[in-house]
């Protein structure tokens, strides 16, 4: 409005809402997801650290370094995106929210938790070229994720990151059920059934995994639009992308984990897979399988938002319908 005289100068406004969001620069929960994943982490590398070194030295110690990767690469990852969140999130209520600073808070926090975790391996780890791998790999993942997180799009990336880490909680707990399910899918003596029955117990967690990341991402989201209405009653839903890609993300990092561990790690994998015909074989199983389960999260995961988010929407509303203009 012009400042003619007698006219009134218009009240500054917010920015307008990120649809995807349904408010600029708000996704609530950051901190606790950014303790539960750091947390997450440190148990990993502990565990780690266990096995590998009440393994014999030399050859047992490079295969389980091996089989570990994977795990400590996708806590690192989904680490460096929760504390990246809440760093973003920090900085975007105290000092506005732009992206350029957003980012710069999310791959600075990341940046941190990739130093300290290196530092934390090679300190407690045996030092040896393994050790530095695992370091390496750790870190970048870390880094990896907080760049991730530094998306102007904070709701959709708490769901992904609060998602991803209910997955790998649930795969934890569910090696508890696999000696139950092998003999339920008929694994017997022979080499045959175990093959097969070892492909329905994987296909089975990967389908499950992927139900219940989905329904945290829906869940995740469906509580940042209550809190954002709260705040701004006007702010517009969330459209069907956001929980598109929320479902879909757990599945994208899992694959993501992969190309990390693949592209980091090749010298340990290689190193690992060297030295037997049984470990190659081994290592190149447990890759095409960590693979099909990234896919299976993916669009079990996308299928299971988009059908939830389906069911909360109402029928149309037709404006040529008869009576549609009686008082």
């Amino acid at each position: 409005m012009s400042n003619q005289p007698g006219s009134t100068t218009a009240a500054p406004v917010d920015p307008p809402a990120d649809p995807t969001t349904g408010r600029t620069g708000y996704a609530p929960g950051t901190a606790v997801l950014a303790v539960l994943a750091a947390g997450w982490l440190t148990a990993m590398l502990w565990s780690t650290r266990e096995v590998i070194h009440s393994a014999a030295v030399g050859l047992t110690a490079i295969t389980l370094s091996a089989f570990a990767l994977p795990g400590v690469i996708s806590a690192a990852l989904v680490a460096g995106a929760a504390v990246a969140l809440a760093a973003s999130e920090l900085t975007a209520r105290r000092l506005g929210d732009r992206a350029a600073l957003r980012f710069a808070a999310a791959l600075g926090a990341g940046m941190l938790l990739g130093l300290g975790t290196a530092l934390a391996i090679n300190l407690t780890y045996a030092d040896n070229a393994t050790t530095n791998t695992i370091a390496g790999t750790s870190a970048a993942a870390a880094i990896i994720g907080a760049a991730l997180a530094g998306a102007r799009t904070p709701g959709p990336v708490g769901a992904v990151v609060t998602a991803t880490l209910g997955a790998l909680l649930f795969v934890v707990a569910f090696s508890q059920a696999r000696d139950p399910l092998f003999d339920l899918f008929g694994a017997d003596d022979s080499q045959a059934s175990l093959v097969s029955a070892a492909k329905w117990v994987s296909r089975t967690e990967s389908l499950l995994a992927g139900l219940l990341a989905g329904l945290l991402a829906f869940g995740y989201l469906t509580w940042t639009r209550r809190r954002a209405v709260r705040h701004a009653p006007d702010a517009p839903a969330p459209r069907w992308p956001a929980y598109l890609v929320a479902g879909a993300g757990p599945g994208l990092l899992l694959l993501l984990t992969e190309v990390i561990i693949r592209v980091g790690g090749r010298t340990l994998l290689d190193l690992a897979g060297a030295l037997s015909e049984a470990d190659a074989v081994a290592q190149t199983s447990m890759g095409t399988s960590r693979i099909d389960n990234g896919i299976w999260v993916l669009f079990v995961g996308a299928l299971t938002t988009v059908i939830l988010f389906g069911r909360t929407l109402g029928p149309a509303r037709h404006d040529d319908e008869p009576g549609s203009d009686e008082a």
